[in-house]
């Protein structure tokens, strides 16, 4: 009868009560504090004393046991239905969200993302290094008849450059794949032959038809970026462009001839010039994303090696070299002033890049249609070069066309 009494007193006693109760009723042994605050979770509801154990001495191996403790069902059951609706959505959630953020999820190009402060300096720079060094070449050639070798001269300047800047950390090479280098290379070849086929066309065509076909590469660019990239502008963009090319062709209108090999070749080096224009832009601004000082200093060397070989299979190294050994060619004021003439196309093709990446393919094509006019301007000042009526009109409506454009471009970049 006792002991059924018993039996029934324990089972109205609480499992959690009658553990202490044996607990309290064993002998009592030396522990230390860890082992007498530590428990762990069995999973059955109950919470039980760990058993005392050489491991349990060492934090370490305890830490993970209370890291990747889970809840006991008992706890699960306490929760409301309303919390349980809650922590479903969450863990719904959650499993939806990125783990980390695209770098660059707008699809805006990045020309509309600059400050119209920041383009207008940046354009404006480019445009005064371009006209200087135009002028400043026209008086180098005129006693250093080698175009070849002063454009192996102005890559070599670049290249020189780039590799100081490297030097001193302005900016860090990055980890090309072959793919990326074989681009690169076929970026330098582009360089290089867009020179060649100028200077080839030159031979075949007047100037003024020459000016007036490389005031389509803003057409040529269009079409590029419409036919490769899919990439379209407003109709007020194409307008604009329209008293441009009209304006560039009446302010070099002058004596027109052309033979048919020499208007294929204007027609290949303009397509050329905007291909060149458009595929620094996306080297500076897609997936690859480089710097353009690494562009340079990469592309530099090959252009310069490139104009070299040319500079040789076409004669001019060998008149060079003829000239060199001649008495007196080569004074101090004309090797300070190759030096000069160097400087200032390092200077040139760096803002040009930085240009290119900040304002835009098209934007730089239009100014540098602009440029002719100013070019003109300068002719009639300097070396007094005539114009007529019709030029000075052209110039003119180019001007009109420019400050259009500038409009439009302002107005693209509010609305995205």
């Amino acid at each position: 009868m006792t002991e059924n009494k018993y039996n029934l007193r324990s089972r109205s006693r609480s499992p959690l009560k009658l553990q202490r109760e044996r607990r309290n009723s064993a002998p009592k042994r030396p522990s230390t504090a860890f082992q007498s605050s530590a428990y762990s979770d069995s999973g059955t509801g109950n919470l039980s004393p760990i058993q005392a154990s050489p491991l349990l001495t060492q934090p370490d191996t305890f830490a993970p046991q209370i890291r990747n403790r889970t809840p006991s069902p008992s706890k699960e059951k306490q929760r409301s239905p309303v919390s349980e609706k809650k922590r479903h959505f969450a863990d719904v959630e959650a499993q939806h969200l990125p783990s980390e953020l695209p770098a660059n999820t707008s699809k805006t190009p990045t020309e509309y993302t600059i400050p119209t402060r920041t383009k207008f300096l940046y354009l404006a720079g480019w445009f005064a290094l371009n006209l200087s060094l135009t002028i400043y070449n026209k008086a180098i050639l005129h006693d250093f008849h080698y175009p070849w070798l002063l454009t192996t001269l102005h890559a070599t300047s670049l290249s020189v450059g780039c590799f100081a800047l490297l030097l001193r950390g302005y900016f860090t090479l990055t980890t090309l794949t072959l793919r990326d280098n074989l681009y690169l290379t076929a970026f330098s070849l582009l360089f290089t032959f867009n020179i060649a086929l100028s200077n080839l066309s030159l031979d075949a065509v007047s100037v003024p038809f020459h000016q007036i076909a490389r005031s389509l590469c803003p057409v040529f660019t269009i079409l590029i970026y419409r036919l490769y990239y899919s990439r379209t502008y407003s109709t007020p963009t194409y307008l604009s462009l329209v008293p441009i090319i009209l304006g560039i062709a009446l302010a070099t209108y002058g004596d027109i001839y052309f033979t048919p090999l020499g208007f294929a070749l204007t027609l290949l080096g303009v397509l050329l010039s905007s291909l060149k224009t458009v595929v620094s832009n996306r080297l500076m601004t897609g997936s690859l994303r480089l710097p353009a000082l690494e562009i340079l200093l990469r592309m530099s060397p090959l252009a310069a090696s490139q104009s070299l070989i040319l500079s040789y299979t076409t004669g001019e190294l060998a008149l060079f070299h003829r000239d060199l050994l001649a008495r007196g060619y080569l004074t101090n004021a004309k090797v300070l002033a190759l030096a000069g003439n160097g400087a200032l196309a390092f200077a040139l093709n760096i803002s040009s890049f930085a240009t290119n990446r900040l304002a835009g393919a098209l934007t730089l094509t239009v100014a540098g249609n602009l440029k002719q006019c100013m070019t003109i301007l300068v002719g009639v000042a300097v070396f007094k070069v005539r114009v007529t009526g019709w030029n000075g009109l052209g110039m003119g409506v180019a001007s009109i066309g420019a400050a259009w454009y500038s409009k439009v471009e302002l107005d693209a970049r509010g609305r995205r």
